[in-house]
């Protein structure tokens, strides 16, 4: 029994909406009910003992252990994983039958905790705005109200009276929020062209950058909180897509409370195993915290051919309207929300199109959509269908919707779908890292047409065996002449190093691949190197990049590919 990680939840998270502190527990399931009543007993005890008797506490039971939770004033969030700490102590304490810490001496350490972290201004300011319904965000440098061109910001240090503010000035910009397993980076990126054509300041976060209006403010993951928040906070924002990943969902929470319309693309095996997310009800647990963001009227845009998505929303008694996306419009989960008088998203006499009961609205040509790669890209098919049910929710108009749809090119959405020619040879680069992600890239690899195909790929070392056979298995399913497998040093996260490439050649071999057909190289661009020399013109080379896809696209565009 050990705590693994001791953090703070600044936004509405899986747990609770309730900003506070958690400890991930890694123990033995029989351990877990008698390690929560002891902590939830201290921690009631401690709570007390400081003056905090109305904040609450909560437990999250996972595979492997229990997250613990307790809420706090955002004046107060590191204290709180004191207070949550402290509660362990006690608790593992009495499970041992030894003495537990002293609760008078543990009070008086936390009291002068919570004092040298008060600011009185900083929760006047946030009960201001919740008087004038509008936004508030907070982190240890700045707090602001507002959102976009509404927002007023300031040093958390240097808050002024909410008296001395002009209320009249703030206001909320509209929010989307997009998760899900695979397709939530291309569909906010998507979104975010569909909301430039309307003409709207466009702040945009992903895991590769964040953006206002097409211009990139600064490279790197921001599809957490922190991300949200630089965006939320600039003035020349008048609508925000935001990217919401798994980790940043886990750890911290969301950043902003609340969001005018949702997407969650898909639900699949990706970091199962870790601390929280160990299982798919786990993980589709942490994406449906977007759910609980929605404001009143507002859209929850889900996919009606992921069959977990299709539960969870069967039940879930307090969804918000959904809109449903579907590459059939025979889906019986689509047709049966239109019965009722829903609204959805499919494809219609090969038209990307929005569908009532009674009405088709035909939005563009799917061979018209550069990022479908002439239909043959089927997942971006569906990654188009839920950016347009997003940005329809939003208020953007189907003329705004279609102009997006036609602008954004391959270049936009670099590492994902994109297809080189170099000397004759295609090179289809993705950044798949799953097994669903890379079964849609071998939808679109078998589509294309080829002499020979060959695989380049590689894969972290915090994937399961099962996972790391499975991503083999579908690899194979192409329809493969060569294999090159990178080992990925970089990303053993505990493996030995050559256990993963082993594991993979080795599951590649049952599969039916010859010893001569598979090889194993030094990383990402070796393996690439290799699939070129051995290319022949006509010949297809997929290349999955997971360590490094910049990396790889300046290889190849290095070499004179050229992107088609």
């Amino acid at each position: 029994m050990r705590i693994i990680d001791s953090r703070r939840l600044t936004g509405p998270n899986v747990i609770w909406e309730r900003p506070g502190a958690v400890l991930d527990v890694r123990c033995d399931d029989p351990l877990v009910d008698a390690l929560t009543a002891r902590w939830s007993s201290w921690a009631a005890r401690m709570l007390a003992a400081v003056g905090w008797e109305h904040e609450e506490t909560c437990a999250r039971p996972v595979q492997g252990g229990v997250s613990l939770a307790l809420s706090a004033r955002v004046d107060a969030l590191y204290a709180a994983t004191e207070v949550a700490e402290w509660a362990f102590e006690a608790a593992a304490a009495e499970l041992r039958q030894s003495a537990p810490p002293d609760l008078d001496a543990g009070a008086q350490a936390l009291r002068d905790a919570i004092a040298e972290e008060h600011n009185e201004a900083l929760i006047a300011l946030k009960i201001a705005a919740q008087d004038a319904g509008v936004a508030f965000l907070s982190d240890d440098d700045q707090a602001s109200v507002g959102l976009g061109a509404g927002s007023k910001a300031w040093p958390v240090g240097a808050l002024p009276a909410p008296g001395a503010i002009a209320w009249e000035q703030v206001h909320d910009v509209p929010v989307g929020l997009v998760t899900g397993t695979n397709g939530k980076t291309t569909t906010v990126r998507l979104a975010a062209a569909m909301a430039r054509a309307a003409g709207a300041g466009v702040g945009m976060t992903s895991t590769e950058w964040l953006s206002v209006d097409g211009e990139v403010i600064d490279r790197g993951d921001y599809a957490g909180p922190g991300g949200a928040r630089t965006v939320l906070r600039d003035p020349r924002v008048r609508l925000a897509i935001l990217e919401a990943a798994r980790g940043g969902l886990l750890r911290r929470g969301l950043g902003p409370r609340h969001a005018d319309a949702v997407a969650i693309t898909t639900i699949a095996e990706d970091h199962l195993g870790d601390f929280g997310s160990a299982t798919l009800d786990e993980l589709t647990d942490i994406k449906w915290t977007l759910t609980r963001a929605l404001r009143p009227g507002g859209r929850l845009v889900l996919n009606a051919d992921d069959p977990i998505l299709v539960a969870r929303a069967a039940g879930d008694d307090a969804l918000a309207p959904v809109v449903w996306c579907s590459l059939d419009p025979s889906n019986p989960v689509l047709g049966q929300h239109l019965e009722a008088g829903g609204e959805g998203f499919t494809v219609v006499d090969a038209h990307l199109a929005r569908i009532t009961a009674t009405e088709v609205q035909p939005l563009a040509a799917v061979d018209a959509v550069p990022l479908t790669l002439g239909g043959a890209a089927r997942h971006n098919v569906t990654n188009a269908l839920m950016a347009s049910g997003l940005c329809f929710a939003l208020g953007i108009t189907r003329e705004a919707i279609a102009q997006g749809l036609r602008a954004m090119s391959p270049s936009d959405n670099p590492g994902r779908g994109n297809l080189y020619t170099l000397d004759e040879v295609t090179v289809l680069v993705d950044f798949a890292h799953n097994p669903q992600a890379v079964e849609a890239v071998a939808q679109l690899a078998r589509a294309l047409p080829a002499q020979r195909r060959a695989l380049s790929f590689g894969q972290a070392g915090d994937r399961t065996d099962a996972q790391l056979r499975e991503l083999a298995r579908v690899g194979w399913g192409i329809g493969l002449d060569r294999l090159f497998i990178a080992q990925l040093a970089d990303y053993r996260r505990g493996r030995e190093l050559g256990e993963v490439p082993a594991m993979l050649q080795a599951e590649l071999l049952d599969r039916g691949a010859r010893p001569d057909q598979v090889s194993v190289h030094g990383g990402e661009l070796q393996a690439l190197d290799a699939a070129l020399r051995w290319a022949r013109p006509g010949d297809l080379i997929v290349q999955l990049a997971l360590a490094d896809n910049t990396a790889v696209l300046r290889e190849l565009e290095g070499r004179g590919a050229r992107l088609t």
